[in-house]
């Protein structure tokens, strides 16, 4: 049996439309010693692929960070076979807030350096020497307080669409970017608490060690992260203090929170949460477009990709002069970047 995916990106998609059957979206992740990742890895594959999981994971020796969807029909036995493992027994798995199965197409698990890349040498501080977890009504109660500094640890792309009201909003493209940016922006608040959050709770958890480390005192987190933060106050009647959407990592990339639009389209200016990736695939370029501009520009990012995908010409220089070596975010204040990028072919 084969340990990777071997299918075209156009048959999977086609086998997820076909599917008569429902599907869950859910991330856990845990800091853990796992002696051998890849030997691990490869187990993880064999067995969940055999219940049809899809996903993105990523194993270290220093823990697992997944997001997973998994068909309804198998959610016992999945959550079964991930208690029989010694490293991930008891994991908090967080559900998805808005799910249409439909998040992934294929499952990949990946070992890595890091479950998350933040370019530190863990080995200069002490990393379980983590902030205050609290509760998210905990966390609810302290946002107003006027003695406390809310601060998003995610990045532009993803606070741009929603954030906590009054939270500081760092602009950058990395957690790598965001942590040494961080330090600097909270300097005058040393003496201020803390109260930090992102998606599910694993930045938070490296971050609150390097803020500490680097002598800030008071330091609280957000248990559970933005998604379990939402279930919680929405369970117990309240209202959200976090407007917008909430980005994900996956197919879906956010799920609404609030009603309330706080972003706009990086082409036009209407307002706008609904991030798309340039349909011309050597760009790529993470961005918000609304349907209007989405019709207008075919799903890509400026005229000169949407010139690019009709034209095979065009398309062979464009790569040539911008090879696509990964990701790509849009940068604020808007699409001047892209004027550059996409200068004359």
């Amino acid at each position: 049996m084969s340990l990777y995916n071997r299918v075209s990106r156009e048959e999977l998609q086609l086998r997820i439309a076909n599917e008569d059957f429902r599907r869950i979206t859910l991330s856990f992740y845990r800091y853990v010693r796992i002696a051998d990742p890849e030997t691990m890895r490869n187990e993880l594959f064999l067995r969940w692929d055999k219940l049809n999981c899809l996903g993105r994971i990523y194993l270290a020796a220093e823990g697992i960070n997944a997001q997973m969807s998994v068909p309804v029909h198998h959610r016992d036995i999945f959550f079964t076979e991930l208690n029989t493992l010694p490293e991930f027994k008891d994991m908090p798995v967080k559900l998805a807030l808005e799910d249409d199965g439909r998040s992934f197409i294929k499952l990949t698990i990946k070992v890595k350096d890091k479950i998350v890349a933040d370019g530190l040498k863990d080995g200069d501080f002490d990393v379980t020497n983590v902030g205050t977890h609290l509760s998210a009504l905990e966390f609810h109660k302290l946002v107003d307080d006027p003695d406390t500094v809310v601060v998003d640890m995610r990045n532009h792309y993803e606070s741009e669409i929603g954030h906590f009201t009054g939270a500081i909003l760092p602009q950058s493209n990395t957690f790598r970017e965001e942590l040494e940016l961080v330090k600097e922006e909270l300097k005058p608040y040393s003496n201020k608490k803390l109260l930090l959050y992102c998606t599910g709770g694993i930045r938070c958890e490296k971050a609150s060690a390097y803020l500490k480390h680097n002598g800030f005192k008071d330091v609280n987190q957000l248990h559970g992260g933005i998604i379990e933060y939402v279930r919680q106050v929405k369970s117990n009647g309240l209202q959200s203090k976090f407007i917008g959407k909430n980005f994900v990592f996956d197919n879906r990339l956010g799920e609404r929170v609030s009603d309330r639009i706080i972003s706009t389209c990086h082409q036009c200016g209407k307002p706008c949460d609904n991030h798309t990736n340039c349909a011309n695939q050597t760009c790529h370029i993470l961005f918000i477009q609304c349907d209007e501009c989405r019709e207008k520009f075919g799903g890509c990012c400026s005229d000169s990709c949407h010139e690019v995908i009709n034209d095979d010409r065009k398309l062979k220089v464009f790569r040539e002069k911008h090879p696509f070596t990964g990701k790509r975010w849009m940068k604020k204040p808007g699409m001047e970047d892209l004027k550059i990028i996409r200068s004359s072919f």
